[in-house]
């Protein structure tokens, strides 16, 4: 099928096309003037008058075919083809092509449902599913019979401007076709006793009050025609009435959707004046359809698609108003159908045979040729839930129904006869009950899908997060404040709402489409989950996170202290070891360091390797995190101080060196056994600073008089200010470093670049 064009119909009043094999049927529907017309079609502006034109086919000779040829008309956006006898079927292809207003394109041929089944008693006519073909002014029609069945008699094409509020108050009128003056015998009765002599398609007559009368009449049937229930159903029906002296409507178990009312979508109700009829029984299933037609529409056009369907049932085929209860267009918007009252069991004109045990809900669009989205699946659903949620049905259980005729299904290829009883879904599709594809294969494929989603509970929920805390192992940590995240496979227009449970209590309720609430816990060990509600009242929680509310701070059980360590030395760069340890109560989560850098560690981690500029006071800020969000601050301050060899007392033969690789640029070298230098300083650290190589010798260290080490300064790699030992004290005080040179066998020699203090 091609992309039909998506074009809001033309508000045109009454007018006249180009007909053929006699006349064009011209019909005005609904309000008589642009005031009382909604304006552009907006929904629920008011009343939006339709204009319904038809034209006659000619049949071939043989009885086995009839055409349309190639013709301009006054614009429209949907059609049909519909034949005299209501009772009738017709055995072939019925195909359609149109071409877009205001231009030369002709679409594709679109084939034509007719299958769709017999509607209300008294109709007057029968015809194929009504197509949303989008504006258009020409029009093209074909139908390929079947040689063992005769084509019905009384054949056209009905087209229809839905009307957009801007309607004219002219009068209908009917004007001749140009093939031919005299009509064939398959030209309808109403345009026999309309047509007037003329030889051009363009020429046009005025009608006499009488035949303009008589051509409405025939086109459309009067308002006062029969009204009672089909005689193919099974169960008897309440007498007819309106809205307000119908049944009372039940309560239901589901909640009610959103559903946009026929004067939401401009309803001229004076074209089904007659009072709706009510199911004796209530509803015991819920029958799902499609339009069939086209999906190339856009949902603003959807009320003018509702408005053509209104107007082919009512005035084309003779029903007493729009066959189906309930309409969804490819948006996922609900629109009422027949009247009587949503929340009522209506009697409706969509399956037949089944009518008066069932509610109709039809999707917008030809669910054959594509997968059906989510929000029509989501609003079916929450119609079927409700609706049968008024009744007591299982949306995923079976029910029995009578056969108010007899019938063949098209989908479980199960045939019957009049009052046998048949087993069916409680949410089934047209084809399910009658020979026709509707709902289409990929609607019919996801009733399952939509059954679940009626039913429920809620599917797929799971808690994804407790955020404003830590959580270590299984359990959560906050002072008090918490945000609890989830999510759901079920679409959130099915979810009557989320709660957060508390120890089993609710704590926070959101919207269906929240995916988060916060909520605030008291001092303790707690249980939350999140309980989601389904429409139907049916209720999913999730398994319960652990949650702990406290409000201890970390402690340091080893405050903050900095001592210097062994690596290369600079000016700009000391080498400072900082330790530290915290603990807490419940859960220490991390220590960060926050001055003169940022650091993160974790909180087995109790020591860092730094470097401090020498010469320069130092503030080391720490804060301990624990997984509740409580903090402790503590700090450590301290200054490294670089002496160089220079300022040590001297004993035996020392030497200078002069380099860019030294502090200051000069170094002490002595191979003198014995050989020492002292520094005296007031600090919580030392260490000494040399140059290493291969062939560098040893040094005895003595601190405050007394031999703590022996250190060998031989290196693979040469090296330059390396702190090669370090000593460090609890607190500061006075002290003396002394090296005393060891006069090592072959590498006596031992060069040394100063000693740095931290006070």
């Amino acid at each position: 099928m091609r992309s039909l064009r998506s074009r809001r119909g033309w508000g045109i009043g009454a007018v006249v096309a180009a007909g053929v094999s006699g006349v064009l049927i011209v019909q005005g529907v609904g309000v008589g003037g642009a005031d009382s017309a909604a304006d552009d079609g907006k929904p629920g502006a008011g009343p939006i008058a339709s204009e319904e034109y038809a034209a006659a086919l000619k049949v071939a000779a043989d009885g086995d075919s009839a055409t349309l040829a190639k013709r301009d008309t006054k614009p429209f956006s949907m059609l049909g083809v519909t034949w005299a006898d209501p009772a009738a079927t017709i055995a072939g292809k019925v195909e359609v092509r149109t071409r877009e207003a205001g231009t030369d394109t002709w679409s594709s041929w679109l084939e034509l449902g007719t299958d769709s089944g017999p509607g209300d008693e008294g109709a007057t006519r029968a015809g194929t599913e009504p197509a949303w073909v989008g504006a258009s002014d020409g029009v093209e029609v074909r139908v390929d019979g079947k040689a063992s069945a005769e084509l019905p008699e009384g054949l056209r094409v009905d087209m229809i401007d839905p009307g957009t509020g801007s309607v004219s108050d002219l009068e209908p009128a009917a004007y001749v076709a140009a093939e031919s003056a005299t009509p064939d015998a398959t030209t309808t009765p109403e345009a026999t006793e309309s047509a007037s002599p003329t030889a051009t398609d363009s020429a046009s007559a005025s009608a006499s009050p009488t035949d303009s009368a008589s051509a409405s009449a025939s086109a459309s049937p009067s308002a006062s025609a029969p009204t009672s229930a089909p005689a193919t159903t099974s169960a008897a029906v309440t007498p007819s009435a309106s809205a307000s002296t119908g049944p009372t409507a039940p309560t239901s178990t589901a909640a009610k959707p959103p559903i946009t009312s026929r004067a939401g979508w401009g309803a001229d109700e004076s074209l089904s004046p007659e009072a709706p009829d009510y199911l004796a029984n209530g509803i015991k299933a819920v029958a799902v359809h499609h339009s069939a037609g086209t999906n190339d529409y856009t949902c603003a056009e959807s009320a003018s698609i509702i408005r053509g369907i209104y107007t082919y049932h009512v005035k084309t085929n003779g029903w007493k108003d729009i066959g189906y209860n309930f309409l969804v267009d490819k948006c996922g918007t609900i629109f009422e159908g027949r009247k009587g009252g949503v929340d009522k069991a209506v009697l409706g004109a969509h399956t037949y045979g089944f009518n008066t045990q069932t509610t109709g809900v039809s999707v917008l669009g030809d669910y054959s040729k594509v997968v059906p989205p989510t929000a029509v699946l989501t609003s079916v659903a929450r119609v079927a839930a409700w609706k049968l949620g008024q009744y007591g049905v299982n949306p995923t259980g079976t029910t029995t129904l009578t056969a108010g005729a007899a019938g063949t299904s098209q989908y479980n290829t199960r045939t019957w006869k009049t009052g046998d009883l048949l087993s069916f879904p409680t949410i089934f599709g047209h084809g399910d009950s009658y020979a026709t594809e509707c709902p289409g294969t990929n609607l019919h494929a996801a009733l399952p899908t939509i059954r679940t989603y009626a039913a429920g509970p809620v599917a797929g929920l799971a808690l994804k997060s407790v955020t404003g805390a830590g959580t270590s192992g299984t359990r959560t940590y906050t002072k008090s404040a918490i945000t609890v995240g989830w999510s759901a496979t079920t679409p959130a227009a099915l979810i009557s709402k989320y709660e957060v449970l508390v120890d089993g209590k609710a704590a926070a309720s959101t919207a269906g489409t929240a995916t988060s609430a916060k909520v605030n816990l008291a001092l303790g060990t707690h249980a939350v989950s999140v309980r989601a509600t389904h429409v139907s009242g049916k209720t999913t929680t999730t398994a319960a996170a652990t949650v702990v509310a406290e409000t201890t701070a970390p402690t340091f059980s080893t405050a903050p202290n900095l001592s210097l360590r062994t690596g290369t030395v600079s000016t700009t760069a000391v080498p400072v070891a900082l330790k530290w340890k915290a603990t807490d109560t419940a859960a220490l989560k991390e220590v960060r360091l926050t001055a003169p850098v940022a650091k993160t560690y974790g909180p087995t981690v109790t020591s860092a390797a730094l470097t401090s500029k020498s010469g320069a006071a130092t503030t080391w800020s720490m804060t301990a995190y624990d997984q509740a969000g409580n903090t402790k601050a503590a700090s450590v301050a301290g200054t490294p101080v670089i002496l160089q060899e220079t300022s040590a007392t001297r004993t035996g033969t020392w030497t200078t060196k002069s380099s860019t690789s030294y502090l200051g640029g000069k170094s002490y070298s002595s191979s003198a056994k014995n050989a020492s230098l002292t520094w005296t300083f007031t600090g919580r650290s030392a260490a000494l600073a040399v140059s290493r190589a291969s062939t560098s010798g040893q040094v005895n260290v003595f601190v405050d008089g007394v031999k703590v080490a022996t250190v060998d300064l031989k290196s693979a790699t040469t090296k330059y200010r390396d702190a090669i030992w370090t000593k460090s004290w609890s607190a500061s005080a006075k002290h003396t470093v002394k090296i005393v040179v060891v006069g090592t066998t072959g590498r006596p020699a031992v060069t040394t670049d100063g000693l740095v203090y931290l006070k």
